[in-house]
């Protein structure tokens, strides 16, 4: 088994961490960068690591120092619109850790990562004491996500179930005490 070492992301890692999140956007979603979506991929500084109640993992391969998989958490909750107002309401900014970017290159995936990233995420929002539940979505066309985030959490709302053209399945992780 290969041996992965994953901390808090630096400074350092962001160019690396940008291109696993910008590969998966384009490879795994087939949408390509859509600013309104993925504007934080562009300012991961900003967005996650210079905020106090944020955090940006990487999962680094020891074999060659590369960045394998990412993980953030951040303190906005799922705004209106794109997302139903009832979903907002639940998952209120400020007391929303919102799991984003879990992202595990191709080569490295069916090894623990995305799970060991999650789990340290979760270990960090339970750290924080501020935030009362953890929220994620996901698209459930893009190969093994569905599957992954319903073995860590339950469904909130599938949207594939309403009328209109919207895929994605929104979620709740349990917290950690």
């Amino acid at each position: 088994m290969l041996d992965y070492r994953i901390r808090t992301a630096t400074a350092d890692d962001l160019g690396a961490a940008r291109a696993v999140m910008l590969d998966t956007v384009y490879h795994d979603f087939g949408t390509g960068y859509v600013p309104r979506w993925h504007g934080d991929i562009i300012d991961l500084d900003g967005v996650y690591l210079r905020p106090a109640r944020h955090t940006l993992l990487v999962a680094v391969d020891e074999r060659d120092g590369a960045v394998a998989a990412t993980a953030a958490l951040g303190s906005r909750g799922p705004a209106h619109p794109p997302n139903p107002a009832w979903i907002s309401e639940r998952f209120p900014s400020g007391e929303t850790a919102q799991l984003r970017r879990v992202y595990v290159r191709a080569e490295h995936r069916r090894r623990g990562l995305a799970r060991r990233l999650v789990g340290e995420l979760l270990d960090f929002a339970a750290a924080d004491g501020g935030y009362r539940s953890v929220y994620l979505h996901t698209d459930p066309e893009v190969t093994g996500a569905e599957g992954f985030w319903r073995s860590q959490g339950k469904v909130v709302h599938d949207e594939r179930e309403d009328s209109g053209t919207s895929r994605v399945v929104h979620f709740e992780v349990p917290m950690r005490p």
